[in-house]
């Protein structure tokens, strides 16, 4: 890696994390400049927490994979896969599949590996968290269901592994919504250290370093996460059958395995599955994305997320960002369905 490259991603990490530090004035502010947020979808009206379930769950093989996920819509139709992230699950979309569905889409929402009903087929498979064995999963998925291509929507690690696939694999994307922007990144940037005031927006990732860290989430994996979602979306007021659903997720008995490996990773503390090296030597250069691109941002995303500014020139085909005003926090899909859902019509149909 250049030092050019060092330095632009100095300061695009210590942007990122000071945006959450203080600077949340001036982002929506250079948000708006950049775009406007749009109208939300026409159909249909939906009211939060209407829905509450998806149809029935389904189960398919896919590369080191059984991957269990939710449908709706037409199998004839475009198809969008929606990508959730941690500490989150399938139920971040429980009411954008909806809104897709009626728009014609057929509608793909897996478990992450460590989620849910998904399990590794092999007790020799490394329990790996890097985000490029987490793209992989989804072009394996991709391929068992026989999706030539799809549209692509996440947010927090459903976001990154998007952006990895279209980066890496643009022929297998359409079209993206990525929420908080780009978000690649590589062992080597994760090593460069951040101001103080930054450095407190990640306490989790350093927490996870420890083996103390590794005990305390597996032990208080809930209550640890339903603070994460009080920390990250400060003006959601979300229900306690509504974090219910989703911690039922957290019970995966891969779950600790691949949370304290994704971040551990990230530090350089633990070593990637040998597999995906040449997928990472890739991510090095922090490619740039060339599908059809909206990135959201919450107006309240209290987590550690880039100023938008920042990762702008890194997608080189058609793109819009968006800032979404109301409180919305790092959940957005759920906090704001309705928005997240337009962003993938207009992204697919541009």
């Amino acid at each position: 890696m250049s030092k050019e490259i060092d330095q632009n991603r100095r300061r695009f990490l210590s942007a990122a994390a000071m945006a959450v530090a203080g600077a949340e004035l001036a982002m929506a502010g250079s948000a708006e400049a950049q775009s406007s947020p749009g109208e939300a979808s026409a159909s249909p009206e939906i009211r939060l927490g209407t829905n509450t379930s998806f149809g029935p769950l389904k189960q398919i093989d896919a590369g080191d994979l059984s991957v269990g996920y939710a449908e709706a819509g037409p199998v004839d139709g475009p198809v969008v896969i929606l990508l959730h992230g941690w500490p989150y699950d399938i139920y971040s979309f429980v009411d954008v599949a909806p809104i897709l569905a009626s728009e014609g889409f057929w509608v793909i929402v897996p478990y992450l590996r460590g989620y849910g009903s998904t399990r590794f087929l092999s007790d020799e498979t490394v329990r790996s968290g890097q985000p490029s064995a987490l793209a992989v999963d989804v072009v394996a998925l991709m391929d068992a269901l026989k999706i030539e291509k799809a549209t692509l929507a996440g947010f927090d690690w459903g976001a990154r592994t998007a952006n990895i696939v279209a980066a890496l694999w643009p022929e297998r994307c359409k079209a993206m919504v990525s929420v908080s922007g780009y978000l690649i990144g590589s062992q080597k940037s994760g090593g460069i250290p951040l101001p103080p005031q930054a450095e407190l927006q990640w306490w989790y990732q350093f927490y996870f370093a420890t083996e103390r860290g590794r005990a305390g989430y597996d032990k208080y994996r809930h209550d640890f996460n339903q603070l994460i979602w009080h920390l990250a979306s400060p003006k959601w007021a979300f229900d306690d059958a509504t974090f219910e659903r989703t911690a039922a997720s957290f019970a995966n008995p891969d779950h600790v395995d691949i949370v304290i490996h994704n971040y551990r990773w990230r530090l350089g503390l633990a070593d990637g599955d040998p597999k995906h090296e040449v997928l990472e030597v890739q991510l090095l250069a922090f490619p740039g994305i060339n599908v059809p691109t909206i990135t959201l941002e919450g107006d309240a995303n209290g987590a550690p997320h880039p100023d938008p500014r920042i990762y702008a020139t890194k997608f080189l085909g058609k793109y819009e960002h968006r800032l979404i005003t109301g409180g919305i926090g790092h959940n957005l899909p759920q906090e704001a369905p309705q928005a997240f859902a337009k962003a993938v019509v207009d992204v697919d149909r541009s």
